[in-house]
């Protein structure tokens, strides 16, 4: 199963890496050209400068891009070099009418799509043990299987297009009520005078822990917000949530206050810093 990866940014060069490991890797394509041949040139693969130069060449193409935008220019680019039988899978996290218009798109070329929008952050895609949450075809995603196995631990079909991105959009939600509270508890934490890293070490452990509160907090402990995940990418991701919310008539009040931190990080310069830089705006509750 020849698999080509289109977009290596700190998600995607890992998870390329993984397909090679499972000896599927045949080429990778990134809109900066220096990623993809110095990555090429790493993993011993090809670097073709187009998308449908990477689809010509492969069984299955994998794509993990930033934005709705994004994936309908690159699967649009990919169609010269599709053919019947082929196999589309979109790792971006876009909206679920997104996905539907990528696979409206291949359909009429006879090529199946599926949306697998991945969670666990880089260390997850860096140790193959990615959430991955899809949508499409049983028989598609059947087929997949041995890709999405190069790079997941959890791979669930959640049901027929856009459902994976439906699937993502949860976990974006609970994402961002889970770094708004671990924002909230180092800050209180730092203004009793706890010792904040014994703090990680110990409620790590217990009821109230969390993946972002054991692999994050440490981020808050030093004030050092290294991009694991940008606070401008989960914003746009936030905003997805909210327009999908307003589509059947809900609202999300963690989301809206969220997005108004996020607001204010990105209006200070802090848009390509790790979520967890939300604590820049939590520790001001105690100033």
């Amino acid at each position: 199963m020849k698999t080509g990866f289109l977009g290596l940014g700190a998600m995607g060069a890992h998870m390329a890496r993984n397909l090679h490991r499972a000896k599927l890797l045949t080429a990778v394509w990134n809109r900066s050209t220096d990623k993809a041949t110095t990555l090429a040139a790493e993993l011993g693969c090809l670097a073709p400068a187009t998308p449908a130069q990477v689809a010509a060449a492969c069984d299955v193409v994998v794509m993990c891009v930033s934005a709705d935008v994004d994936v309908l220019a690159v699967v649009n680019q990919l169609l010269p070099g599709l053919r019947a039988g082929q196999l589309v899978i979109d790792c971006s996290t876009v909206s679920g009418e997104t996905a539907k218009a990528a696979a409206a798109l291949l359909a009429p070329l006879g090529v199946d799509f599926l949306d697998c929008p991945v969670s666990g952050g880089t260390e997850g895609a860096r140790d193959a043990a990615l959430a991955i949450m899809v949508g499409g075809s049983q028989a598609a995603f059947d087929r997949a299987q041995p890709v999405l196995t190069a790079m997941g631990r959890t791979i669930t079909r959640f049901g027929e297009t856009g459902a994976g991105q439906a699937a993502k959009a949860t976990n974006q939600i609970m994402c961002a009520g889970i770094i708004r509270a671990v924002g909230e508890a180092m800050s209180f934490a730092k203004a009793q005078g706890l010792p904040l890293a014994q703090v990680v070490e110990t409620l790590g452990k217990g009821a109230g822990s969390s993946w972002y509160f054991v692999n994050r907090a440490p981020f808050m402990v030093n004030e050092r917000f290294p991009p694991g995940f940008r606070v401008r990418l989960h914003q746009k991701d936030l905003r997805i949530c909210r327009d999908m919310a307003a589509a059947c008539g809900g609202a999300l009040p963690v989301v809206d206050n969220v997005l108004a931190d996020y607001e204010k990080l990105v209006a200070d310069g802090y848009g390509d810093e790790d979520i967890s830089a939300i604590f820049r705006l939590t520790e001001r509750l105690f100033d």
